[in-house]
C-alpha cells in the first residue's frame, strides 16, 4: 500500500501555440526523471489566419482560444511555476498579437510566452536531446507551420541554431494556392527553401554531424508514409523523397491526395512540408534522417524542472554577453549588489511574486552599461537597442523587452510614454524595478570600491523614501548633487523621491 504521508509526485506542464497546431504535454517528476503521463494536439491552423497585414482574423483567434480553453480544463489546479506556455512563428509575426493574449488571460490562468526564433530551435534541441538516445553531435531540423528550425549540437548544449521563415503553412499558402499541386509549384517551393537556407549551408556543413534528426509533424507524416510504403525503419533518404514528390505529383489537388498512411488533416499542408524538407536534404547535403518524438513542448518540460538544469541558461547568456562586450564587471557588481539591496526592502505589487522580477533586476544591472561598446553619448539606448534585438538563449521577447527597459530607464529624463507595450507584465510591475535600477546606478555614480553608506529604503507606491547616514553629505558631496538631480527627474514623471536627511538641510 502506498503511504498516505508520501507527498504526491509533482506535475507539471508545456504548451506548444504553434502555427498549425497546439500541443499539450504533461510529466509527472519522479525520482530523477521525467514521466510523460498525457498528450493532448489538436490542429488550429493558426497560421492561415495570418492577412496580408500580417493580422490574425477572428476565426483564427477563435480557433486557438477554444483550444486552449480546452487545455485549461486538464490543468486545473497547477500552480503557475508548473506551468509554461510558449508561442512561436504565427504570433511573433502577428501585428494583433495584443487581442490573442488579452482574450487568453481570461481562459487560461498561465502568461503565454512569446519566444525569438533561435530560443525555439534551442529548446527544441533541448526536446530531442533529452528524448533521443544516440549520442554524438547531431543536426535536428523541425518543419512547423510558419518556421523551421535548424539546429548543430553535442549532448545538451546547442552550437549553432537558426530559425528560417519557411514552414508548411505559409508555404502552401505561397506557393500552392487553391490547393493546386504541379511540378512547377513544388520546383519553386523546394528553390525557394534552398533559397532560405543558402546563407547558413556552408556553416552548417562545415561544423558536420553524425546523426540527422526530425521532429514536429511535418516530419513524422512523412516517415508514417514512408513506413506505410513498406519501409519499416522509418527512415528519411534523398532517394525516397524523390519517390514521394513523384507520388504527390501523381495528383492535381492537394484534396485529392491519397496517400497511405497520410491523414486526412495533414494533406492540405503535405506537399509544402515534403518540399521544405527536400531543400533541406539538398542544400545540407544529408543521406539519410531518423524521427524523434521529442520537440520544443519537450524542451520546456525539461528545463522547468531545475534537477534537470546544468544551470539556469540566462545566467550563462548573461555572463557571455557582459564578457563579449567588455563590460566593467566591477561596476556591474556594484550595481547589482545595490540594486538587489533596496528590492529586497520595497513591497513589489501583490499580485505579481517578487521571485519573478528579481532576476531579471540582477541581469539588467549586470548588463546596463553594455551599450558603451558603441558609445558613451546615449549609452542607456545603446543598451536597450542591444539587449531587445540580440540573440539571447534562454529569455522570451518579453523578458528581453523588459530588460531593454530597465536599462533604458536607468538614467537622464523618464520618458515613460516610450514604453514598450507588455503582455506578461503591466507597467506597474516595472516601475519598482525601474525606480530601484536608477537608485542603484545613481549611488554607484562614482565607480569606486569604497562602501556606501548605510540605506534604508521605504516604498509608498510612486513615493520611496531614500534614508541615509546623518552626516553622509558631508563626505559625499558629488553624491548628494546627484541624488538631487534624481530628484529632479523623478519629479518630472510624477513620482517623488525624498532624500533623509536631505542635503539641502543645513549641517
Amino acid at each position: 500500500m502506498t503511504d498516505i504521508n508520501t507527498p504526491s509526485p509533482r506535475e507539471i506542464a508545456a504548451i506548444d501555440i504553434g502555427s498549425n497546431s497546439f500541443h499539450m504535454v504533461v510529466a509527472r517528476i519522479v525520482g530523477q526523471s521525467l514521466q510523460i503521463i498525457s498528450r493532448h494536439k489538436q490542429r488550429v491552423h493558426l497560421a492561415s489566419g495570418l492577412d496580408e497585414h500580417q493580422n490574425l482574423n477572428q476565426a483564427a483567434i477563435q480557433r486557438g482560444l477554444n483550444c486552449l480553453a480546452m487545455f485549461a480544463e486538464r490543468l486545473q489546479g497547477f500552480e503557475p511555476e508548473n506551468v509554461r506556455i510558449a508561442a512561436t512563428y504565427t504570433l511573433r509575426q502577428a501585428r494583433n498579437v495584443h487581442i490573442f493574449l488579452k482574450r487568453a488571460e481570461g481562459l487560461i490562468p498561465y502568461p503565454i510566452e512569446i519566444i525569438p526564433g533561435t530560443e525555439e530551435a534551442r529548446l527544441i534541441y533541448l526536446g530531442v536531446a533529452h528524448t533521443q538516445p544516440d549520442s554524438g553531435k547531431k543536426l535536428i531540423v523541425d518543419i512547423g507551420g510558419g518556421s523551421t528550425e535548424l539546429v548543430i549540437g553535442d549532448d545538451f548544449n546547442p552550437q549553432l541554431a537558426y530559425s528560417k521563415h519557411m514552414g508548411c503553412v505559409s508555404y502552401n499558402q505561397e506557393h500552392f494556392k487553391n490547393a493546386k499541386i504541379s511540378k512547377k509549384n513544388f520546383n519553386a517551393a523546394q528553390l525557394a527553401a534552398q533559397q532560405k537556407i543558402e546563407s547558413i549551408a556552408s556553416k552548417y556543413q562545415q561544423c558536420g554531424w553524425e546523426t540527422a534528426i526530425g521532429s514536429s509533424g511535418t516530419i513524422k507524416a512523412i516517415r508514417e508514409v514512408l513506413i506505410a510504403k513498406g519501409h519499416s525503419d522509418g527512415v528519411i533518404t534523398a532517394k525516397r523523397l524523390q519517390w514521394l514528390e513523384e507520388e504527390i505529383l501523381a495528383f492535381k489537388n492537394s484534396e485529392e491526395l491519397s496517400l497511405d498512411g497520410l491523414s486526412d488533416d495533414r494533406k492540405p499542408v503535405f506537399a509544402a512540408g515534403v518540399a521544405i524538407l527536400s531543400g533541406v536534404f539538398k542544400s545540407l547535403a544529408i543521406k539519410e534522417m531518423i524521427f524523434s518524438d521529442g520537440a520544443l513542448r519537450e524542451g520546456l518540460l525539461y528545463e522547468m524542472e531545475e534537477r534537470f538544469r546544468h544551470s539556469d541558461i540566462r545566467t550563462r547568456t548573461a555572463e557571455a554577453m557582459a564578457q563579449q562586450y567588455h563590460i566593467d564587471t566591477a561596476q556591474a557588481e556594484r550595481v547589482r549588489t545595490t540594486a538587489e539591496a533596496i528590492y529586497a526592502q520595497i513591497e513589489t505589487h501583490p499580485s505579481l511574486a517578487k521571485s519573478e522580477l528579481q532576476p531579471l533586476l540582477s541581469w539588467g544591472a549586470l548588463l546596463h552599461e553594455v551599450g558603451l561598446s558603441i558609445s558613451y553619448p546615449g549609452f542607456h539606448r545603446h543598451s536597450a537597442y542591444l539587449l531587445r534585438h540580440c540573440t539571447m538563449p534562454g529569455f522570451n521577447l518579453e523578458q528581453q523587452t523588459v530588460l531593454a527597459t530597465l536599462v533604458r530607464f536607468q538614467r537622464k529624463s523618464l520618458k515613460l510614454e516610450e514604453m514598450p507595450v507588455l503582455s506578461i507584465y503591466k507597467r506597474k510591475h516595472l516601475y519598482p524595478l525601474i525606480r530601484t535600477m536608477r537608485l542603484a546606478v545613481a549611488l554607484n555614480g562614482q565607480r569606486t570600491d569604497t562602501p556606501l553608506p548605510k540605506l534604508k529604503v521605504k516604498a509608498n507606491k510612486e513615493e520611496w523614501t531614500l534614508t541615509l547616514p546623518s552626516n553622509w553629505q558631508h563626505d559625499n558631496k558629488l553624491l548628494a548633487a546627484d541624488l538631487i538631480k534624481e530628484q529632479e527627474y523623478w519629479h518630472k514623471a510624477g513620482w517623488q523621491l525624498n532624500l533623509d536627511p536631505s542635503p539641502h538641510e543645513p549641517d
